[in-house]
């Protein structure tokens, strides 16, 4: 995926800060988060600061690692904190937006340029999170998520689901 999304950081030796977060979120990219986390201290000292705002948040290499107990209300406080943040200085905060924008993945029904999300989960959890409209006129900020699933590689309803909530979510927005 990021060959197609990022055709022009190929054989790259290195990459701006800003330009590296964007691909870790776009790209859901292990290797430049390792990267990243190296440069701002390690994992232990990223999760002490996630902690102090949300407790139950841990972050690791392993996205399979039992620890990761976050809870949607926290993640949804977290998009919030990072909107906000965006609204007041974009600048600093739009390598992390752009992330959310350059997600590949279309839902019917939905225009691509209102839907600014990140999907992702393991064989039985799913989650999506992201922004539904535009941004200038209250959009809506959203986390969806379901846990203790059957297998989703054999079973596909918990991932319609959360697209018939988006398109129900979008709904609203278009109505308001």
């Amino acid at each position: 995926m990021r060959n197609e999304i990022y055709p022009h950081f190929q054989n790259r030796e290195n990459l701006a800060l800003q330009d590296a977060i964007e691909v870790m979120i776009a790209c859901h990219d292990s290797f430049v988060a390792n990267r990243i986390v190296s440069f701002c201290g390690g994992w232990e000292k990223i999760n002490k600061k996630i902690k102090s705002y949300f407790e139950k948040i841990n972050i690791t290499q392993n996205p399979s690692d039992m620890d990761n107990k976050g809870e949607l209300s926290q993640v949804l406080g977290l998009l919030r904190l990072i909107f906000e943040g965006y609204k007041n200085n974009p600048e600093l905060w739009i390598p992390i937006i752009n992330g959310l924008v350059r997600q590949r993945g279309k839902i019917e029904g939905i225009p691509t340029h209102f839907l600014n999300h990140m999907t992702g989960g393991l064989e039985n959890v799913v989650v999506d999170i992201g922004i539904i409209g535009e941004f200038s006129q209250n959009p809506f900020l959203y986390v969806l998520g379901a846990k203790n699933l059957s297998n989703r590689n054999n079973e596909k309803l918990a991932d319609e689901k959360i697209i018939d909530a988006m398109k129900l979510l979008y709904n609203e927005y278009s109505n308001q």
